[in-house]
């Protein structure tokens, strides 16, 4: 089985920027296609970004393409997400997940395993 950790949210003000990262403890990580959803309170859970298994592909959600970054370091079995110019919109927590293929999703219900999360704040 397949654990995953998120680390490095935090409060922020708007313009601000973060970087989340992911580790994973599984042993097929490099097979994997990885991804980051996001859920504010009281809203469904939506989908951020996603990589497949060389990094060499990346898909984002539109209301953060240009601003986030998703990108992997295999050999740390590492997911990271670079956070630009932060919204107060952008307040939820942030999902890392994992799915038993090498190719991207863009939907969080073809996702196969969850991190716990990590809240990112940000503050006007």
């Amino acid at each position: 089985q397949v654990q995953l950790l998120e680390s490095g949210g935090g409060l922020v003000q708007a313009g601000d920027s973060l970087r989340l990262s992911c580790a994973a403890s599984g042993r097929t990580f490099s097979n994997n296609a990885m991804g980051w959803c996001r859920q504010a309170p009281g809203k469904e859970r939506e989908f951020v970004a996603t990589i497949n298994w060389s990094g060499g592909v990346t898909n984002y959600a539109d209301s953060v393409k240009g601003r986030f970054t998703v990108s992997r370091d295999n050999a740390k079995n590492t997911v990271y997400l670079q956070m630009n110019s932060l919204k107060p919109e952008d307040t939820a927590v942030y999902y890392c997940a994992g799915r038993f293929h090498g190719n991207t999703a863009l939907r969080p219900d073809d996702y196969h395993y969850w991190g716990q999360g990590t809240q990112v704040t940000v503050s006007s």
